[in-house]
């Protein structure tokens, strides 16, 4: 791989799903796109890029995208979230929906529906959890629902037993998340990128967490200024620990603890109605 077609690689990424790659993330990609080019029995990434560009509408460009997606998640990962989700959505009346706009391989959004579980009660069964991503090999993961044994261990043995089946058999060494959980969430592909997102709103709360590391500031407040109408007046948008959005989007303020809210509420409210 030359510097010419790293700075291609770099390029594409870029345009189809916003990510920046860095320089030091070379050795990653190098990695991960010559499976793609062992696929296609091709020697020089030159005419893997050229492959991709000459076919815009090619399958490939979303086996490339997912290559060089980033996957890591865990069940209740950055955990101090979700007790602030248990007490938002425990006063509010109708049913419940989130959207988790990151979903990867599905920890996340299974652990929100976990959560609404034990907050709702028999309420739950009517909440709903729109989980979305680029990466159509997570999604895939995802909706299988069953996750290494080692994975599920870290969480307590109440949750374990409440949330999981423990696989035997051919299955043995993994566990599946109960029905009633996984009916809660619906997994779609989604670009953030996309002039348009095919979805409808509005959420209770989104949760948008350790994704917009991957872009540019530019990037980032058009995504933000993008949650703005798929957000309740009273909504919440979850970020990661590592994420500040203070200082890209005036459409949002910081709550606390890497939690923010729609600015201006009083005045969202009497626009909207709500």
């Amino acid at each position: 791989m030359t510097d010419a077609d790293f700075e291609r690689v770099r390029k594409l990424i870029y345009q189809r799903a916003g990510i920046v790659l860095a320089e030091h993330k070379r050795e990653m990609v190098y990695s991960r796109l010559a499976r793609r080019l062992r696929q296609h029995h091709l020697t020089r990434f030159a005419d893997y890029l050229a492959r991709l560009e000459n076919k815009s509408d090619s399958q490939e460009w979303e086996s490339f995208t997912n290559a060089l997606t980033t996957n890591l998640t865990a069940f209740f990962r950055e955990a101090h979230h979700f007790p602030l989700l248990a007490s938002h959505v425990a006063k509010r009346s109708g049913p419940i929906r989130i959207w988790c706009a990151a979903a990867s391989t599905g920890e996340e959004p299974y652990s929100i529906a976990m959560q609404l579980s034990e907050t709702l009660g028999s309420r739950a069964k009517d909440a709903r959890i729109l989980a979305t991503d680029i990466d159509t090999d997570a999604l895939a993961k995802a909706r299988e629902a069953v996750y290494p044994i080692d994975q599920v261990a870290k969480l307590d043995e109440a949750r374990r037993k409440q949330f999981f089946l423990r696989g035997s058999g051919a299955r043995s060494g993994q566990a599946r998340i109960r029905p009633e959980i996984a009916a809660m969430v619906e997994f779609k592909p989604l670009n953030l990128l996309a002039p348009k997102w095919p979805i409808e709103g509005p959420f209770d709360a989104i949760f948008c967490r350790n994704v917009m590391i991957y872009f540019d500031k530019v990037t980032q407040s058009k995504i933000l200024e993008g949650f703005v109408p798929f957000l309740k007046s009273d909504g919440l948008l979850f970020a990661g620990h590592s994420e500040n959005f203070s200082f890209i989007s005036q459409a949002f303020r910081l709550r606390g603890q890497t939690v923010y809210e729609l600015a201006n509420i009083a005045s969202r409210q009497s626009s909207f109605g709500r």
